[in-house]
């Protein structure tokens, strides 16, 4: 071959070449940064990717996945230099901080600039009035109920109001059997039971711990029942002993085993229980709520959120793939797989229609709204923390109610300054 034709096919195969990397360059590819991807059944998630990309030509999502830790290690160290996805998920409890950092996009003004009807969506985490996470999918804690165990105490239904639930819970507490009527984690270690297990009671009735977005302790109506409420019950003895121990996993174990009547607890853990205790027969219901109220209940919640990074130069784009999860069709698919319940409020997951269990909860999902003001709020665990740590005394008998109370908005406002 002469030395012109061979200049000529290399001419020709580096101007292939340039052309497939100018197309290449002409798409748009959004990070998008999450812990989802392995959570899910292999491929399933990649796949709603894919769809996304057929359905917006000239743009390519890379999915940057990893475990829980790991993501919020990598998105803690991108807000902090400016390199975050473009697209990510998030814990409620990061959100705070991240828009002090003003790590995180409005994503009030990016569904204004889109024109999004925000209509559907089950909730916003909002601060400053401005909403800047949308739970994707989420996992409610409702009342797990032992129906053997309530059907031998002659107990037809599961309790409706607090008052109905006191006395289910004495009637099932059997101290020579080793049962308690509900279990209450209040482990220091993980103080998430005041936030799933305390306030839940105060949300179920249509209540809040804020006022105008601070603390609201002192002198609060719906706190000082809820909680008085709870301390009734332990000083009845039907809470299981050694509450002040235990953490959340324990409180699972003790209702696998059949130890405990009633729990509150994550959607998530009714296949741990069927996994673990075939045999347990259980029910899932709403949170009780005050005596008297008849509104809708909050139910408490914890969810896979998503972002967009302030930093990112393709905003747009990315608010169209958190449009894409946010649909009716995608949020339905994708709350299937993951069994958790969407944050569409048009959507519904399969498994509703297959299992009993699942059914009643989603149920119990229609009929109350999410509600967990722990989520946005700053160093939310550590408010948790604070709170536990009087509210132990005042159980124990060695504080009054308004001295734990004070103590704790003090402590709380501490951190909202």
């Amino acid at each position: 071959m002469n030395k012109k034709l061979v200049g000529i096919l290399l001419l020709v195969v580096a101007l292939l070449v340039s052309g497939g990397n100018l197309m290449a360059q002409d798409d748009i590819v959004l990070e998008f940064s999450q812990w989802w991807e392995p959570e899910l059944p292999a491929g399933e998630f990649r796949a709603l990717m894919d769809e996304f990309e057929a359905q917006n030509p000239g743009i390519k999502v890379e999915l940057i996945s990893g475990p829980y830790s790991a993501t919020r290690d990598l998105i803690v160290a991108g807000a902090a230099t400016g390199t975050m996805s473009d697209v990510v998920g998030l814990d409620g409890a990061w959100v705070n901080d991240f828009v002090k950092q003003g790590s995180l996009a409005s994503l009030t003004q990016l569904m204004s600039d889109a024109a999004f009807d925000d209509s559907e969506l089950a909730a916003q985490i909002q601060l400053g009035g401005a909403t800047y996470m949308i739970p994707v999918v989420n996992f409610v804690y409702p009342v797990f109920v032992n129906l053997d165990l309530l059907n031998a105490a002659g107990i037809e239904t599961a309790p409706s109001t607090r008052s109905e639930f006191a006395a289910a819970a004495a009637a099932l507490t059997n101290a020579e059997n080793n049962v308690s009527g509900w279990v209450l984690p209040l482990s220091m270690e993980q103080p998430n039971g005041i936030q799933n297990d305390v306030m839940s009671w105060v949300w179920a009735s249509g209540g809040s711990m804020l006022a105008n977005g601070q603390p609201n302790l002192v002198g609060n109506a719906d706190v000082i029942s809820a909680v008085e409420f709870i301390k009734g019950m332990y000083d009845a003895g039907v809470i299981a002993p050694g509450a002040f121990s235990l953490r959340e996993q324990d409180k699972v174990e003790e209702f696998t085993n059949g130890r405990v009547g009633m729990m509150i607890s994550s959607l998530a853990h009714i296949n741990l229980i069927r996994e673990r205790n075939p045999e347990l027969n259980f029910a899932i219901s709403a949170l009780p709520a005050a005596d008297g109220y008849e509104g809708p209940r909050g139910l408490p919640y914890a969810s896979w959120g998503i972002g967009v990074a302030q930093n990112s130069e393709h905003q747009a784009e990315a608010w169209k793939l958190v449009a894409f999860l946010m649909s009716a069709e995608t949020n339905s698919r994708l709350s299937s797989i993951a069994n958790a319940f969407p944050g569409n409020v048009k959507s519904t997951p399969d498994f509703v229609q297959t299992d009993e269990l699942f059914a009643a909860a989603f149920d119990v999902f229609l009929n109350g709204y999410l509600a967990n003001e722990f989520t946005g709020l700053p160093v939310a665990e550590q408010l948790m923390r604070e709170f536990n740590e009087p509210f132990q005394l005042y159980l124990d008998g060695e504080m009054e109610l308004e001295e734990f109370l004070t103590i704790a908005q003090e402590a709380w406002l501490g951190n909202f300054e």
